[in-house]
């Protein structure tokens, strides 16, 4: 199996502003999340972005860098672009890892690209039983509901199916790391928002909504949270500096 990662990383935040090179014990955190992902089995990881410091920084850690527009609405269409530039055939696969998850297994990486290997689908992800009842109620805890053969039939921020709960373990947390085929790709970044991907913010209902069949596995491994907020920034450092005194 031969894939692909691409990192896409943009220095405007709105709560953390410059986050992919904000520090964590002694590295920018996209360095963190690089390393992480060329642990993996990837042939190729790339940086996507569209900002020279960000550019900079990642030249100076060994990383390879693909400028790409300013103009892309998501990391998808970055992704897109990227594929594009580095002549990616339509059977390849590329994962799209979040330039804030400094904390992302390689396993995992390789498992979302190896479920997409083996299964007739377009994308491949990731989910894992949601054991908070604060979180099954949680609308920033985005839902999944899978048939049995793992094909996804709906993503929602509301509570899905209708009595889940954290006890019966019914409830599946879907985990934002995706594997795509170029193909794929190259036509969603062709379509318009759907009225359901525009109704849960949830772009992977574009997809759904144009019959693209999206694979769903547990994930095999526990995945840390990225760093969203303030709070999250310093729980991490704070786990990367006890690490790093060990």
């Amino acid at each position: 199996m031969k894939y692909s990662v691409v990192i896409p990383a943009r220095y405007a935040a709105t709560r953390l502003p410059g986050k992919p090179l904000l520090d964590i014990a002694g590295k920018p955190m996209l360095q963190h999340t690089w390393e992480r992902a060329s642990a993996s089995s990837a042939e190729r990881v790339v940086i996507a972005t569209d900002d020279e410091r960000i550019e900079a920084a990642a030249k100076g850690f060994g990383a390879e860098v693909c400028m790409t527009s300013s103009e892309h609405r998501s990391g998808t269409d970055r992704i897109q672009e990227v594929a594009r530039k580095l002549g990616f055939t339509d059977e390849h696969i590329v994962v799209n890892v979040q330039a804030d998850e400094p904390l992302i297994p390689p396993a995992v990486i390789e498992q979302v690209a190896a479920n997409l290997d083996i299964h007739a689908a377009g994308i491949a992800t990731l989910c894992e039983t949601i054991t908070s009842a604060d979180e099954v109620a949680n609308p920033n805890a985005v839902k999944v509901v899978m048939s049995r053969s793992g094909r996804a039939l709906y993503f929602s921020r509301s509570t899905i199916p209708h009595d889940a709960s954290a006890s019966a373990g019914n409830c599946y947390r879907h985990i934002g790391l995706y594997a795509y085929r170029v193909e794929v790709l190259n036509r969603f970044v062709t379509w318009p928002a759907s009225s359901l991907e525009l109704t849960e913010k949830l772009e992977q209902l574009r997809a759904l909504d144009n019959d693209v069949l999206i694979h769903v596995e547990a994930s095999r491994e526990s995945i840390p949270a990225g760093v969203d907020t303030e709070q999250d920034l310093q729980a991490v450092r704070r786990l990367l500096a006890a690490g790093a005194g060990q």
